[in-house]
């Protein structure tokens, strides 16, 4: 038969340990969306309503990029908007999910060189609460992650700012 003071001193030993179990997963959830909202700054877009003004606010992550969901013919997608890219540049995994068809073979200069993609036009492409039709963009099937890069085709029509880590798109 166990003594009291030993049964006290092991109940008290695993209430130590579960607190400092419960004080570690407070951390590790704190922080988890603490470094979630440093690197995607933009996520409170896919909740912007379409009524107002088509105007998008975002914030730069750390990283110093502009990243923000949005929708490609209605379908998510995560973009990261490029002006040095001409046109939007859809990965060739993002294009089978939202059912891309590809046109004519292109060669194009990327920063990595000279490669193949396929022109096809998006039926819509939407950012926040902008949403343009018929836009120009290629299905590139060397991108190995699944951001679309927002080129110019998207980006031409529309106003930017930029002023101390955040840019402003509106449609003139």
């Amino acid at each position: 038969m166990r003594h009291p003071d030993q049964t006290r001193h092991t109940i008290a030993r695993l209430f130590q340990v579960a607190f400092w179990l419960l004080l570690l997963l407070a951390f590790a959830l704190y922080f988890s969306g603490y470094l979630e909202r440093r690197d995607h700054p933009n996520q409170h877009l896919a909740l912007v309503q379409a009524d107002g003004p088509a105007e998008v606010v975002l914030q730069r992550n750390r990283s110093g990029h502009y990243i923000a969901p949005g929708l490609i013919n209605g379908h998510p997608v995560v973009f990261l908007l490029d002006t040095g890219a001409t046109t939007i540049s859809v990965p060739e995994t993002v294009a089978r999910q939202v059912q891309l068809q590809p046109g004519r073979s292109n060669r194009v200069t990327t920063a990595s060189g000279v490669i193949d993609v396929y022109q096809t036009e998006l039926k819509t492409v939407q950012l926040g609460n902008i949403r343009l039709e018929n836009v120009q963009a290629h299905i590139n099937p060397h991108m190995p992650s699944d951001l679309v890069l927002l080129g110019m085709s998207f980006m031409k029509n529309l106003e930017m700012t930029q002023r101390d880590g955040t840019l402003t798109l509106r449609i003139p």
